[in-house]
């Protein structure tokens, strides 16, 4: 009998408690029950704000009835009865707060803004409450020593492992003192990030560039100057123009407009947020955020945060990432000034054709140059790629067409289902027997109520213990044209769509048995996104999604060949800027002391020069006040994108070498990486894929980072 039914006085009586009246039954709230849509895919037109508090009162106040019953269970412990019971434990809270937190990266609004906060305290204390359970730990003390009998095979001996872990690095062999203090932490821990994501994006919005004149924006195209001024007009800003701001420091407008001033107002803008001293100041929750993870790693025995953090990733120590960062670092600042070098003579023979004096390179001018450069040496720029990268086009015509070649599943558009937003697409994803295999959900376009960058969330997740299929989601922040207009990609984009599209295949292959094990090492995560990105300029495919928006003429040949031989363009910047972050990252995880916020931004340049990757015309791609990713789940784990790029360069290789897009090379992919999560170590996932060790070669070729000796 399941531990809910068993236990049903207790949890009526939690309930009350919880003050649930009769109005928050399931007829009413429809997040108390399971979605009847197909694979539980969210009824986005059926739940309101109202309802969230509700269900996550039920669902924290079911989970630890949960929980108690199997802490409580007299029976001696045994995989079924205490990891198999967790694993269906909590699936009320499970997807209520899947579905909130979705919604608050991709469409928030106050009330959810005002959940967010109101409940993330609540939440760090409720898995707390959790993986600090005595009685719990002690039953899965109890499998751990006895786990090669009584885990009924490979998969399940992993999962004993992972929970012993987990609750081992949550505090559980901490005296009680302690664990009070762990408990405090992990609050305020989760409230400082509510409010460091809710002052992130406010400033993003706030700090959108108000441009008075068309002429100002000379070398837009008309469809982002009309986007600019309906912008305005939401704004109130009748006969102005507006260009909002993107997450990352270098703003995609740089590389087009021919206004300098304009480009340094812009850059500026972007590049001074979270340090103005004004209400969006995040320096005082980073500089606080730091010491308390400084403090939770010190009562778990750890030197430093990132010595925690990575103890649980592939890399394992903060001396094998700094090894890969600083091994890179060298000869990324020396492509990077080799380009700049470029880039100035550039400036200088222009300027002196005007018969104006020239100026120094400087970050707000490197986009525009660069893509002047780009025509010189290419015989191309973005402007003339534009018009073959239009938004579904790339889509179906460009990701679902490599994935069916590679993989043999297919897509369908539907559009019977609800979404959150009308420019939302919903595709069906069938499997090569033709059965469903997931639902897909497209996020394409940037809007104030969405965070900035691009990613992807399970709506629901694969589950072979419940029986359910996965409703994944990709999300990228692409400017949304005026209406009747088409969406035309810069090639960054089409890159980025290419990638998140590897992290949905990730989730929709995952064949783990026990959910808990579908997770792979933030590391690791990246890898199999990464490799994906090989589809975007692979001839074939590249040839069947790049056709005029207009015409439906293919890219000519000599474009797409151009295409192929600036693959290494401006790598070095790029390299050094993602380098930049990651170092700042490790610098700010591995100190002894937390940093001050009068002084962070000092700090930051000082860092950068202590590393050597200091240099003006390149900034880093996240600056610490605005860089997300670090407050959230890549704390300590920014590298992981070059990490794992290693390992996605040696696979392309490998690839390659078997013929690149066959449906055998697919068959592997998903048989011995894909499909697998992390039922078995990552790095024996890609050894049994590759057949060998990583090398570091692979990348240093693909970037061109092999610098020559003079």
């Amino acid at each position: 009998m399941p531990a809910a039914k068993r236990f049903a006085p207790l949890l009526l009586s939690v309930l009350l408690a919880a003050g649930l009246s009769q109005a928050q039954t399931p007829a009413g709230n429809p997040l108390l029950t399971l979605s009847p849509l197909p694979l539980q895919y969210p009824q986005f037109d059926k739940v309101r704000d109202e309802h969230f508090a509700p269900a996550l009162d039920r669902g924290m106040a079911e989970q630890l009835v949960e929980i108690q019953a199997i802490a409580d269970n007299p029976a001696a412990p045994t995989f079924e009865n205490t990891l198999v019971a967790w694993e269906q434990s909590g699936r009320l809270l499970g997807r209520t707060t899947t579905l909130l937190f979705a919604l608050i990266g991709a469409d928030v609004t106050p009330a959810r803004q005002k959940l967010q906060t109101d409940y993330a305290a609540k939440l760090a204390a409720q898995r707390d409450a959790v993986l600090l359970n005595p009685r719990l730990f002690a039953r899965v003390e109890a499998l751990y020593a006895a786990r090669d009998k009584a885990a009924p095979n490979a998969e399940a001996k992993r999962l004993i492992e992972r929970y012993r872990r987990e609750m081992v690095r949550a505090g559980a062999l901490l005296n009680d003192e302690q664990k009070a203090r762990m408990r405090a932490i992990n609050a305020e821990l989760a409230t400082l990030g509510a409010s460091f994501s809710k002052a992130v994006l406010a400033e993003v919005n706030d700090s959108a560039v108000v441009v008075d004149s068309v002429q100002e924006l000379d070398g837009l195209s008309p469809g982002q100057i009309a986007a600019a001024a309906e912008a305005a007009k939401k704004r109130g800003l009748e006969g102005k123009y507006v260009i909002a701001l993107l997450n990352t420091t270098i703003q995609p407008f740089e590389a087009a407009l021919h206004n300098r001033a304009l480009r340094e107002r812009l850059h500026r803008a972007s590049v001074d947020r979270g340090a103005r001293g004004n209400g969006f100041d995040t320096r005082a929750t980073v500089a606080r955020v730091i010491a308390l993870r400084q403090e939770r790693a010190a009562l778990l025995g750890h030197a430093s945060p990132a010595a925690f953090v990575l103890e649980d990733e592939t890399a394992g120590t903060p001396a094998a990432v700094n090894a890969l960062l600083r091994k890179l670092a060298p000869a990324a600042l020396a492509s990077a000034k080799q380009e700049a070098a470029e880039l100035q003579k550039l400036i200088d023979r222009e300027q002196a054709a005007k018969g104006q004096p020239s100026f120094a390179l400087q970050a707000w001018d490197w986009s525009y140059y660069a893509e002047k450069l780009r025509a010189a040496k290419y015989g191309f720029d973005e402007s003339q790629l534009k018009p073959y990268l239009e938004l579904t086009s790339v889509l179906e015509r460009g990701v679902f067409f490599a994935a069916e070649k590679l993989y043999g599943i297919t897509f369908k558009r539907r559009t019977d289902l609800p979404v959150y937003q009308n420019d939302v697409m919903v595709y069906d994803v069938f499997d090569t027997d033709g059965k469903p295999l997931a639902i897909f959900i497209a996020d394409m376009y940037a809007r104030p109520a969405k965070r900035g960058g691009a990613w992807a969330n399970a709506y629901v997740g694969q589950n072979a213990l419940e029986g359910t299929q996965p409703v994944i989601a990709n999300h990228l922040n692409v400017p949304k044209p005026p209406a009747g207009q088409p969406t035309l990609l810069t090639w960054d984009e089409v890159n980025t769509l290419f990638h998140e599209f590897g992290h949905a295949l990730h989730g929709m292959f995952n064949k783990s048995r026990y959910p808990s094990l579908a997770r792979t090492p933030r590391d690791f995560v990246e890898y199999p996104s990464q490799v994906n990105e090989v589809w975007a300029d692979w001839p074939s495919v590249l040839a069947n999604y790049a056709k005029h928006h207009q015409t439906g003429a293919p890219m000519p040949r000599e474009l797409l060949d151009k295409v192929a031989r600036a693959q290494r363009f401006n790598q070095g910047y790029t390299t050094l800027s993602y380098l930049q972050s990651a170092l700042l990252d490790q610098r700010l995880h591995q100190a002894s002391q937390a940093p001050v916020a009068a002084t962070l931004m000092e700090d930051e340049a000082r860092v950068l020069q202590e590393e050597g990757v200091a240099f003006a015309p390149v900034p880093p791609r996240y600056r610490t006040p605005y860089f997300s990713h670090i407050m959230g789940g890549y704390a300590a784990g920014y590298y992981a994108y070059i990490w794992s790029e290693v390992l996605d360069a040696n696979t392309v290789e490998w690839l390659q070498a078997k013929g690149g897009l066959q449906r055998a090379n697919g068959d592997a992919l998903r048989a011995k990486l894909l499909s697998r999560g992390g039922s078995e170590d990552a790095m024996v996932l890609f050894r049994n894929l590759v057949g060998r060790e990583p090398r570091i070669e692979p990348l240093l070729e693909r970037r061109g980072l092999v610098v020559a000796k003079p």
